[in-house]
C-alpha cells in the first residue's frame, strides 16, 4: 500500500474513479480501451505515465467501494524479453477486472488467474517466478512478478461505548483498524475520555436512533465488521436489525446464550431470515477464558482478526500434541 499510497498522491485524476472507458490517441489514431488484457510493447514514457493514472484511478475506486484487488508488478524480467518493462502493472479485481498490463497478453492472463489465487490466501504482498505459475510461458521464465492485496483499510463499528465496548475500540485502533464507536449517551463518548494519541483516530458517535446511526457507520458494509456490546436487549435488537440488513463481513453480539437467543428470536419473528441471522456471532468473541472487560474486548477482535484473515482460532501448537 505504501507504493499505491504514493501513486494516487501524485495523479491528478485520483479521485476522479475509473468511469472513462477510451484512451484518445492511439497508435492507430482511433480510442484504445483502457480495461486491456495488455499494454503495447516497449511503452514510452508517455504510456507509462498513462498507465499510471489509469491504475491509479483504479486503485482510487477500488478503495473507494470498500473492495479487494491485487496489483501485480513486474519487478525482474531477462534481458533478452524485449516486450516486458521492468515496473509495468496490472490490476485485477475480484470480478476480476483488468486495468494495465505487462507487455505480453498471455502473460496477462496467467498473472490474473495467479492473482485470484493470491486474494484467497490473504496475504498482503508475495514474489513469484513466472516459471512458478504459468511454467508453460518459458519465454517469460525468468521474470519475477510482486502481488500486492490493494483493499481500504479495515472498518469496525461497535455499538455500545461501556467498559468492553471503550476497551475494544482502543485496541482495535492500536491494531490497525478504522474505528466508530456509537452510544446513545454523550457522556460515553466524550473526546476527553478518549485522549491518548492512539485513540485521536477513534469516531466518536453520539446515537439519537440507534437503528440510523449504526446504518450510517457500516455503510455499504464492504470490509466492516460490526460488535454489539450495548447494555440491553432493545438496544441490541436495533443495532443487529440494522447491521443484518446492510450486510457487513462480520457480526458479533455480546451475551449469553439465553440473552442472544432472546434478541435472534425476536428477529426471526419479525421476519429475519435464517441466512441473515446465521451470519451473526452471538455470544460475540473466541473462548479464551476472558474475565476482564479488555479481556473479553481482546476475545472479540481476536475473533474478528481471524475472520477477516481466514484463521481457525485453534493454537498455533495444536499439531506438537497430536
Amino acid at each position: 500500500m505504501v507504493f499505491c499510497a504514493h501513486l494516487l498522491q501524485n495523479s491528478s485524476a485520483s479521485k476522479r474513479g475509473i468511469s472513462p472507458t477510451v484512451r484518445e490517441g492511439s497508435e492507430t489514431g482511433a480510442n484504445e480501451p483502457l480495461l486491456t488484457r495488455g499494454l503495447v510493447p516497449r511503452m514510452t514514457a508517455d504510456k507509462n505515465q498513462a498507465q499510471a493514472i489509469v491504475i491509479s484511478d483504479a486503485i482510487s475506486k477500488v478503495l473507494d467501494e470498500g473492495s479487494v484487488a491485487a496489483l501485480a508488478t513486474l519487478i525482474d524480467a531477462t534481458t533478452d524479453e524485449k516486450s516486458l518493462v521492468v515496473g509495468a502493472k496490472l490490476l485485477v479485481d475480484e470480478s476480476p477486472n483488468r486495468v494495465g498490463g505487462l507487455g505480453d497478453s498471455d502473460l496477462d492472463d496467467a498473472v490474473a488467474n495467479q492473482t485470484q489465487k493470491f486474494l484467497a490466501s490473504r496475504r498482503e504482498a508475495e514474489t513469484f517466478k513466472v516459471e512458478v505459475f504459468a511454467p508453460e510461458l518459458e519465454m517469460h521464465s525468468g521474470a519475477s512478478v510482486l502481488f500486492e492485496r490493494i483493499e481500504a483499510e479495515p472498518r469496525l463499528v461497535i455499538a455500545g461505548a461501556g467498559h468492553v465496548g471503550a476497551s475494544l475500540a482502543r485496541l482495535a485502533a492500536l491494531v490497525g483498524y478504522r474505528v466508530t464507536l456509537v452510544d446513545d449517551r454523550a457522556e460515553f463518548v466524550a473526546r476527553e475520555l478518549f485522549a491518548a494519541s492512539s485513540e485521536q483516530a477513534i469516531e466518536l458517535v453520539q446515537a439519537e436512533h440507534w437503528s440510523d446511526a449504526i446504518s450510517e457507520a457500516i455503510g455499504n458494509g464492504r470490509g466492516v465488521s460490526v460488535a454489539i456490546v450495548t447494555r440491553g436487549h432493545k438496544q441490541d435488537e436495533d443495532c443487529l436489525r440494522a447491521s443484518i440488513v446492510t450486510t457487513p463481513d462480520y457480526i458479533g453480539m455480546i451475551g449469553s446464550k439465553r440473552r442472544t437467543n432472546f434478541v435472534l428470536d425476536k428477529l426471526r419473528e419479525e421476519g429475519a431470515s435464517k441466512d441473515q441471522l446465521k451470519k451473526v456471532r452471538a455470544p460475540i468473541g473466541l473462548d479464551i477464558g476472558a474475565v476482564s472487560p479488555e479481556e473479553v474486548a481482546l476475545a472479540i477482535l481476536a475473533e474478528i482478526v481471524s475472520a477477516r484473515r481466514g484463521g481457525a482460532g485453534a493454537p498455533l501448537s495444536d499439531w506438537r500434541r497430536k
